[in-house]
């Protein structure tokens, strides 16, 4: 008798996770709503092997949002992924070599007949930063580039710019610079690390005043309602994590045709759940490694954002006939 599908989430440490505001704790409350068993896999728990193929490390776990703790193991096994219903990489950046690391096992686990999402390859080729420059008719004038006086000249000509890594999340080293900065040396030399550090510069969007918003897009279809993050007094940051606080609001007109755009590209390219970063008009970056703020359209609109993720997956024609194992 074949058991009830199965999802695993690749996650970091499940005592790192925050219940209230976490989307793929969302994920696996829609997923054990409808039925589905709960994996989970905890960074550093895949392996392969000549003799078992890509395993990973699971916890079979019962979810209850009222609990201390939210979650209950109810078994362990070390299970080959692609005998799981789908395998839905959640890992946080940074994007270091362990990250690189796990798509090449899960890439692995794709070719023994696992569905993995997002698609390992597709996480590898989209940085989060520089995949804005595939859809340049959405983007302010943008620089990426090692050299500082590349930067220096950047500032000259447009007065005021926002430098960042390519590799940052969460508003992290972003620095706001304008003509004339008695900090631009230390700035730069600290952000390209002398040079030997790629980053991007963007021209400063005033918009930023009315929130960064946050538009998801799963399986190519674009949630009706975006997450503006608006940065708090005195910030030029609107990301949470950096103190910002969410609106969440309806797509606008704009949001809508840079959503249609690149919704059916990305998603032909294997990324089934991708965080676009929009501000006033302009796309500023494409987050395909584990996109959030589920829980926050949810609570303000009602909006079920994990229900229609874990609808759409199930749907996906590589899901049809798959079951899950289990412990």
């Amino acid at each position: 008798m074949s058991s009830p599908a199965s999802l695993l989430f690749i996650i970091d440490p499940l005592t790192t996770l925050n219940p209230k505001k976490d989307s793929t704790i969302a994920m696996m409350e829609a997923a054990q709503k409808r039925g589905i068993r709960v994996g989970v896999i905890e960074d550093g728990g895949l392996a392969w092997s000549q003799a078992d193929g890509v395993t990973g490390a699971v916890k079979w776990l019962h979810v209850d949002m009222l609990g201390h703790p939210w979650w209950m193991v109810r078994g362990e096994s070390r299970l080959p992924l692609k005998s799981a219903g789908a395998v839905v990489m959640r890992k946080d950046p940074p994007f270091d070599a362990e990250f690189v690391a796990a798509t090449w096992l899960l890439e692995q686990a794709e070719r023994e007949g696992a569905v993995v999402l997002n698609k390992p390859s597709a996480l590898r080729d989209h940085n989060e930063k520089f995949s804005i420059a595939q859809f340049q008719q959405f983007t302010v004038p943008t620089v990426v580039t090692r050299r500082p006086q590349d930067v220096r000249d950047f500032v000259d000509a447009h007065g005021l710019v926002i430098l960042k890594p390519l590799d940052g999340m969460g508003g992290e080293s972003i620095f706001r610079l304008q003509q004339g900065d008695p900090n631009i040396g230390v700035i730069l030399e600290t952000v390209t690390q002398r040079g030997r550090r790629t980053v991007m510069v963007q021209r400063y969007i005033p918009d930023i005043a009315d929130g960064d918003k946050r538009v998801l897009l799963i399986a190519g279809q674009a949630v009706p309602y975006a997450l503006a993050r608006l940065p708090k007094a005195g910030e030029h940051r609107g990301n949470l994590a950096a103190g910002g606080t969410a609106r969440a609001q309806p797509l606008s007109v704009r949001d809508s045709e840079i959503a249609g755009t690149l919704a059916p590209t990305l998603f032909a390219r294997g990324l089934f759940l991708v965080g676009l970063d929009i501000i006033g008009d302009y796309l500023t970056e494409v987050n395909v490694t584990s996109p959030t703020c589920f829980r926050e359209i949810e609570m303000q609109t009602g909006f079920d954002v994990a229900g229609l993720f874990i609808d759409q997956l199930m749907q996906l024609p590589q899901m049809a006939g798959r079951t899950g194992g289990g412990a």
